[in-house]
């Protein structure tokens, strides 16, 4: 994914951590927005729930996950998921990502 043409937009996004295998990121949500289907083919992603209500939907198998401050939920590598903020504030996630070489794959 190119590095100019961002694949989604929420309302602010923080690289708190990063090495060749891990990145730990900061992400802010205004009601509504999300992250789009996606897959990576390298690495596992555990986003945790700061603030507000995230929905976590993955596909094969289909499930949805709801968290609220203080869950989390892993995504294994090349599962289809999605990340969007239920509202009805803003959400905040911590995503920590790895171990391997990251990409984001529109799914």
């Amino acid at each position: 994914m190119s590095a100019s043409k961002p694949a989604y937009a929420i309302a602010d996004k923080q690289v708190i951590a990063q090495s060749p295998d891990v990145r730990v990121t900061l992400m802010t949500f205004d009601p509504g927005q999300e992250i789009p289907w996606h897959t990576h083919s390298n690495i596992t992603d555990t986003s945790f729930c700061l603030k507000g209500e995230v929905e976590v939907s993955l596909r094969t198998p289909s499930e949805t996950v709801r968290l609220s401050p203080g869950q989390w939920k892993e995504v294994t590598i090349e599962r289809a998921h999605r990340v969007r903020c239920l509202g009805p504030g803003q959400c905040q996630v911590l995503l920590v990502q790895g171990e391997g070489e990251y990409d984001f794959m529109p799914a």
